[in-house]
């Protein structure tokens, strides 16, 4: 028995390493993706997103109960690029996409915050 659960260990082992990462990414490199028109995702609230955003970005509130069903609707071979207000949601957001098997997940470096200031 041991033996099985070692292998099923090694197993998940293997898989979890496998997984593609998300990276931070300073806001100069964003800039440059948002530029090769990669899709801009921001996982802010609703309020948040109205009272300023990137352009060309869509809302997909993490918080929100339709959070997954709305991100399965972005193709998962797509280059997202994700942010929020201060880098924290946003990379939650994006292991939860890892997660649901998005493979390539920039997210911006500061958040929101970081790209107002200039």
């Amino acid at each position: 028995m041991a033996s099985f659960n070692m292998k099923v260990f090694l197993m998940l082992l293997i898989v979890v390493l496998q997984l593609p990462k998300v990276e931070v990414i300073e806001k100069a490199k964003y800039k440059e993706y948002i530029a090769r028109g990669y899709t801009l995702v921001d996982v802010r609230t609703p309020d948040e997103f109205e009272a300023g955003h990137i352009d060309g970005a869509q809302n997909i509130n993490v918080k929100s109960d339709a959070f997954v069903r709305e991100i399965e609707k972005l193709s998962k071979s797509d280059t997202l690029l994700v942010y929020c207000r201060s880098g924290k949601r946003s990379l939650y957001a994006a292991q939860v996409m890892v997660s649901f098997g998005f493979e390539k997940i920039y997210d911006l470096e500061g958040g929101f915050l970081n790209w107002k200031q200039e």
